[in-house]
């Protein structure tokens, strides 16, 4: 295993995101908030020192009347080979509970669950390294269509997913107007994903390679998460094109 550059994130990374939920049926709902965070202490793990990425999801207000969801997830990254060692789960969505501890052994290619001890691909990242290793790829050479693949590990299966480069757009969100990349990740179709690139990510085109907005078909209708604070970045977001709009323009420009 070989040094992985990264000039993507860094300790003290922050992003938080608004979840929305769209239908015919519902319009738009806000459903709850997403965190996504590295924390600022470098947590030493298997005598490796490693990132210690956090990520949180919570529904508020009406939605949680219905459908309540509570998760939390850790990885431990390292800092030097961009692999997990470590990666922690504690899912509460509605009556569905589970909770795992994964122990990963990359040398010999071994990992141990709560429930399993089996063998995997060396390198194999788990559910939430993935998210941040992927935003270290070098695409400045990449084509419309060019694939790539990412190994992960999750409820005891291996996938071999795919990211799709779908080429550069203009996002305008409430944080401003950006430049970014558009992604499609290749998932496996069943009862929630009616096709298999039923999702749109948008990151920033710049060096920190921030998920700004994240479009998911579902069944009836489309989750969306939309960035809406950030801070601790490893690099100017030099992607924005524009600031955001104040109070006062809107209104004009709604008049």
């Amino acid at each position: 295993m070989v040094p992985v550059k990264n000039e993507a994130f860094t300790h003290g990374e922050y992003l938080e995101y608004s979840v929305y939920y769209d239908s015919y049926i519902t319009g738009k709902v806000t459903a709850g908030v997403a965190i996504a965070e590295v924390k600022f202490e470098s947590q030493e793990v298997n005598g490796r020192q490693t990132y210690h990425l956090v990520g949180t999801g919570k529904t508020k207000g009406a939605f949680s009347l219905f459908f309540k969801v509570n998760d939390r997830f850790e990885s431990f990254l390292d800092r030097e080979l961009l692999i997990p060692w470590k990666f922690i789960r504690h899912t509460k969505e509605g009556d569905y509970a589970y909770d795992d501890e994964v122990k990963f052994n990359q040398f010999t290619g071994t990992y141990s669950s709560t429930r399993k001890n089996r063998a995997m691909p060396k390198g194999t990242q788990d559910l939430i390294s993935s998210l941040y290793v992927a935003r270290t790829y070098d695409m400045s050479n990449a084509q419309p269509g060019d694939d790539f693949p990412i190994t992960f590990l999750l409820d005891d299966s291996i996938y071999v997913s795919v990211i799709r480069y779908m080429g550069k757009e203009d996002v305008n969100l409430e944080l401003g107007t950006f430049r970014c990349i558009k992604f499609q990740p290749l998932v496996v179709t069943g009862n929630i994903f009616s096709q298999p690139y039923p999702m749109d990510i948008w990151i920033t085109d710049d060096k920190n390679h921030i998920p700004l907005l994240i479009k998911s078909a579902v069944i009836i209708g489309s989750v969306k998460l939309e960035l809406t604070e950030y801070k601790g970045l490893a690099n100017p977001l030099t992607s924005m094109i524009a600031p955001p709009e104040t109070e006062q323009r809107r209104k004009r420009k709604d008049q």
